[in-house]
């Protein structure tokens, strides 16, 4: 299967933010079912437990019972009504944690045929941080970056080579 090379970007980029801050062997809870991150995080040398699917908003008490190194969410939060409610309850000494953030010039993201797959929340990094700080996080370190496509012509791809549309963060308990 082929990967788009704007997502390969990201994934790259994530893969080598999680590599500065987790030592290889760390114990990760990885929000979200088992994906071509949390393989790549598995063969770069982590331990890592995926959630199963489950309205994380609602079903999240069966994680808060266990301890982890590292939280990571990538691309997770903007999907969930309440992130407040996870961030604050898992028992773990760091997070990294990525969403898209919001642009001006298009509107959140809404699949109208699929009702898990909305953004809800598509963040400023203000409106990001504040959620980390009020649920216990505090940010050590953070990159933005952009996400051209230039498969497409247009006004929006052509923006999206200057706008920032990617923040991940790497967080540690207040």
């Amino acid at each position: 299967m082929s990967i788009h090379y704007t997502h390969e970007k990201r994934y790259t980029k994530t893969i080598s933010f999680v590599n500065k801050h987790i030592k290889k062997g760390s114990n990760i809870l990885d929000l979200g079912i088992k994906n071509i991150l949390s393989e790549r995080l598995i063969s770069s040398g982590y331990v890592v437990e995926n959630t199963k699917g489950e309205n994380l908003d609602i079903d999240f008490n069966a994680y808060s019972k266990k301890k982890y190194d590292c939280l990571t969410a990538f691309e997770i939060f903007e999907h969930m009504l309440a992130p407040f409610n996870i961030l604050k309850s898992i028992s773990s000494k760091s997070l990294i944690a990525s969403v898209p953030l919001k642009l001006w010039f298009s509107s959140a993201y809404w699949n109208e045929n699929d009702d898990w797959d909305k953004h809800y929340h598509e963040f400023e990094p203000k409106q990001f941080k504040f959620l980390l700080e009020k649920s216990g996080w505090i940010i050590k370190d953070f990159e933005l970056w952009t996400s051209p496509d230039n498969s497409k012509i247009g006004i929006r791809p052509l923006l999206r080579n200057f706008y920032k549309r990617y923040y991940i963060v790497y967080c540690e308990r207040n």
